[in-house]
């Protein structure tokens, strides 16, 4: 078996800090642009944002469709591009205007393409926002000057590997960074603290989530509120993806997961817990667990935190802290908890014997989405 250095999944996961702060600078770069788009088309409230990409890219926006009305953007929702294509009229209005930000890594998968000119037939009013990895993707070359802002990231996020790691973090802090375009400078010691509190997931637990993947286990669940429902969201495919389903993940909230979806645990079941830093919040959180322990008995119970989590009764198999400085409040603070998602599933897929890079033994999940055709929907003009 290769050692870690020769993987891309290893490289992805590892530049993200890097290419983080590579992203701002970019952003910075072209705050002129961004600014001219916003001031133009994002002032008032007269607008609806939709939030699309599929898979991974769909996942940005359940996260951010959380993050996004503490910002003032309350008319906000996020749908896949898989569920605009199919169910368009149920999602696109002709009366408001639309701003769509689409979300691909390569930006070649038929369902960003396809997405996209059906909303712009659909739409009477309609504005785009592209934040892609890929500059030659079929998505940044459909990016219209008149109402598209383009949006790009650094080469290196647009991953070789099959899983999307350091696209999915990347993509995300780029939004955000658009809407705080105004406060950019400000944004930058925000950047770096999360870029410290990254690095030391990287550098301080990543041995120790290796030992906890190469425990016997069949079954995962990774349980997040708010925005950390989406992270979980994140997580959970990170592990089943790169273990070509050898280990059958789910997620929830942690409220969710008592009303039924608690029935998958069982004793070849390890439990990821992403902390939220809100004390309202986290007393639910809380005794969802202490209820969890008083009757299940699991291989393994990772707890991951802002800052350490007290508990009288019970002990995780391990605590991940993630702040550098407990003092600090960051915005961005929510985007270290995937390493743990992405950690994981790159040690158990080493342990299962397969190659991160390339998991999928049958083949069943491929880098890029093909072979998808979009077919003319009643509610559009002509063809796609």
């Amino acid at each position: 078996m290769q050692t870690n250095k020769f993987y891309h999944t290893y490289k992805e996961i590892y530049q993200q800090p890097e290419m983080w702060l590579k992203e701002f600078q970019l952003v910075v770069n072209e705050q002129e642009e961004i600014k001219s788009f916003v001031s133009k088309h994002m002032v008032s409230n007269e607008f609806e944002i939709i939030l699309t990409g599929a898979g991974t890219s769909a996942y940005i926006g359940n996260v951010l469709s959380l993050i996004l009305p503490k910002k003032g953007f309350d008319n906000c929702k996020a749908v896949s591009t898989t569920d605009l294509i199919t169910h368009p009229e149920v999602f696109l209005s002709t009366k408001k205007k639309i701003i769509l930000i689409s979300f691909a890594r390569s930006g070649n998968s038929p369902e960003s393409i396809g997405a996209v000119n059906i909303a712009n037939e659909i739409c009477s009013d309609i504005v785009h926002i592209f934040i892609t990895c890929n500059e030659e993707g079929e998505l940044a070359k459909m990016a219209d000057s008149g109402n598209t802002l383009l949006i790009l990231l650094p080469p290196e996020t647009n991953d070789v590997s099959l899983a999307m790691t350091s696209s999915f973090s990347t993509m995300m802090l780029a939004c955000l960074l658009v809407l705080n375009i105004y406060d950019i400078e400000k944004q930058l010691p925000l950047i770096e603290n999360l870029c410290k509190n990254a690095l030391n997931i990287l550098d301080n637990y990543s041995l120790l989530l290796k030992e906890i993947a190469d425990r016997q286990f069949k079954r995962a669940v990774f349980l997040g509120s708010g925005e950390l429902k989406g992270i979980a969201e994140e997580c959970h495919l990170k592990l089943q993806e790169l273990t070509d389903g050898d280990i059958i993940c789910k997620f929830e909230s942690f409220m969710g997961f008592r009303h039924g979806p608690k029935a998958v645990i069982n004793d070849r079941t390890i439990l990821i817990y992403l902390f939220s830093d809100n004390e309202y919040v986290f007393q639910y959180e809380k005794d969802l667990v202490e209820q969890i322990n008083s009757n299940n008995q699991v291989v393994a119970q990772i707890a991951v935190s802002q800052s350490k989590v007290e508990f009288l009764s019970i002990k995780f198999d391990l605590e991940v802290i993630i702040k550098n400085n407990l003092d600090e409040t960051n915005e961005y603070g929510f985007i270290p908890y995937v390493i743990i998602g992405q950690l994981l599933g790159y040690y158990k897929s080493i342990s299962l014997g397969l190659n991160p890079d390339n998991p999928s033994v049958s083949g069943n999940i491929s880098r890029v989405v093909e072979g998808v055709t979009i077919y003319k929907n009643k509610h559009q003009k002509q063809i796609i």
